[in-house]
């Protein structure tokens, strides 16, 4: 057994720092320029933009790690037919180690535009490289030796909504318990009102950051004006987004994508998705939506994430060209808009809920706080996948699991096979005909320490000394930034489409996945009559981009035939 795990760790090494033959780089010299470094020269820093891949003629070159504290770890040294560089090369996003020239080191330096390039054009190439570069980012992430430096009591709200944003959107961070570091304690100290300190790459110190406060520090997402009019705007990264933005982008059109959190949407957070074509033991949702992340970058797709969309101009759909605003005050013009912007899940109607978030009541169940159930009694309210899905994962750390269904069953919104597995694992418990009531707790010191639930037909109540609580109840689309546009909607809110959708249509019917509003189309969980399933999430994402063509194609013959 060990032999084995040393030559699977041996592959994998193989993988992460393939040695390039003469030929190899060869075909890589039509892509790149040949640089020039001199002995202690530093080829790129972490925090900064990246320059693109590095492959080594001559010379070697030392890479380091270094976190937000300064630290430093050696990760290696290479040499000539080696090449330098992670999955954020391929969009150009701030580097993640330090690479010093250890010797004069001759280079060929070729940028991300070139780099996507490259991979596209000599598909056997590109095809090891990118291993490589996925390979390289997930060691990054599992090192922890990386990236921002979270300094707070790790069971804290704000510590784990950070570390959830982070580990979403791929990033590595480590963490400091300022309770059993007493220089961590300090630190937090000299800053006052503090809770939580982050301290970046680039050597900046936040207190109580927000997400997009960290991902500028981060580099994450950058300032630029993007002026120029694109063929696609899609909002929302989750799966209909993203194989929106693959299909279209490899066609040629140019994409960008926005979402507000992190990429991967709902399905993200999906600790297995089993009933997914070609995945016969199953995918967690995170590795399936980052798959499809480096995907769309390889294909040249723009990726603002997070960004948050405030509103939509249709003004100009009759003329082929609308306009999305950002909180930031930037705009974005685009032919067309794909709607990919998904569904949250419902709040219920439970007293002091809002208070609790973040501090035992929870709407995804992530490791992070799977590994804080553990050995403890839990509950969840939901009846659909995610909720069953939720279930088998956490019942594989928590003492018990109880499942709040309003209904007498499951069979009416979740899938068999999950049935199945939730009948046969002894400590998950259905409580049919139940109703979440009411929690008990101090949200600013114990945070939730139990739940009342009741029985809806005999009015019997229950109390549970659970101090996490899962909701997945219900979804209410993410629609509030359409206000300022026309688009039709069902009484619910999700967005109508094709026969459904009525008005802007003087010369044609929509198109099956288009809105009311010419140009604008509608994929996914925010889409009224979709299934509400990955796949089907997926597949919208590609059938909307032969409705794309069709509508560009029909807007260019019309300006042709008025010129």
């Amino acid at each position: 057994m060990a032999d084995e795990v040393r030559v699977e760790v041996e592959t994998r090494r193989h993988q992460m720092f393939p040695v390039l033959s003469h030929a190899d780089i060869d075909r890589m010299r039509r892509f790149g320029t040949v640089r020039h470094y001199a002995r202690g020269d530093c080829m790129f820093r972490a925090g900064e933009p990246g320059l693109g891949l590095f492959v080594l003629l001559d010379g070697h070159v030392e890479i380091t790690q270094r976190d937000g504290l300064g630290h430093t770890v050696p990760i290696g040294r290479q040499g000539p037919g080696q090449f330098m560089a992670e999955i954020a090369q391929l969009s150009g996003r701030p580097s993640l180690v330090d690479g010093h020239a250890d010797t004069d080191v001759e280079a060929l330096l070729i940028p991300p535009d070139q780099l996507r390039a490259l991979i596209i054009a000599e598909a056997d190439l590109g095809e090891r490289l990118v291993r490589a570069l996925i390979l390289r980012r997930v060691a990054l992430i599992e090192s922890g030796a990386s990236g921002p430096v979270l300094i707070g009591p790790p069971d804290t709200a704000d510590v784990r909504r950070l570390q959830n944003f982070l580990t979403r959107n791929g990033h590595p961070y480590q963490v400091v318990d300022s309770t059993l570091e007493a220089d961590a304690a300090a630190l937090l100290e000299q800053y006052g009102e503090a809770t939580l300190l982050v301290a970046c790459p680039n050597g900046s110190v936040l207190m109580n950051p927000s997400e997009d406060a960290l991902a500028r520090c981060l580099g994450m997402i950058d300032s630029v004006a993007h002026d120029d009019l694109f063929d696609v705007i899609v909002v929302g990264a989750g799966p209909a987004g993203l194989a929106t933005a693959v299909y279209a982008a490899s066609e040629g059109l140019r994409v960008i994508v926005l979402d507000c959190r992190s990429y991967g949407g709902q399905a993200g957070a999906s600790a297995r998705i089993e009933n997914y074509l070609g995945f016969p033991t199953g995918i967690s949702g995170g590795a399936l939506a980052g798959r499809a992340y480096v995907q769309a970058q390889k294909f040249g797709v723009e990726m603002l994430i997070p960004s948050e969309v405030s509103s939509l101009d249709c003004s100009g759909a009759a003329h082929g060209e609308m306009s999305i605003a950002l909180a930031d005050g930037r705009r974005l013009r685009g032919r067309t808009v794909v709607i990919a912007s998904g569904a949250r899940y419902r709040r219920p109607d439970v007293p002091r809920l809002r208070e609790f978030e973040g501090r035992g009541i929870w709407y995804w169940a992530s490791a992070l706080e799977a590994r804080t159930c553990a050995k403890q009694e839990v509950a969840l309210v939901g009846g659909g996948n995610s909720a069953g899905q939720a279930a088998v994962f956490l019942s594989q750390q928590a003492a018990k699991v109880n499942v709040l269904v309003r209904g007498p069953s499951l069979a009416a919104s979740m899938s068999r096979y999950l049935i199945d597995r939730i009948e046969a694992t002894p400590n998950i418990e259905l409580h049919p005909y139940t109703e979440l009531v009411s929690l008990h707790g101090d949200p600013l010191t114990t945070g939730l320490q139990g739940a009342t639930w009741r029985h809806r037909r005999t009015q019997e109540e229950y109390d549970c000394a659970a101090h996490n609580l899962f909701l997945f109840v219900g979804a209410e689309p993410e629609t509030g930034w359409l206000a300022g546009c026309e688009v039709a909607t069902d009484r619910n809110g999700f967005v109508l489409t094709g026969a459904a959708a009525s008005g802007g249509f003087p010369a044609r019917p929509a198109a099956p996945l288009e809105s009311s509003v010419p140009g604008v189309f509608a994929v996914g969980d925010v889409r009224s009559g979709s299934v509400k399933r990955v796949g089907g999430a997926i597949g919208e994402g590609a059938a909307v981009v032969a409705q794309i063509h069709q509508h560009l194609a029909a807007a260019q013959a019309a300006t042709t035939s008025r010129a």
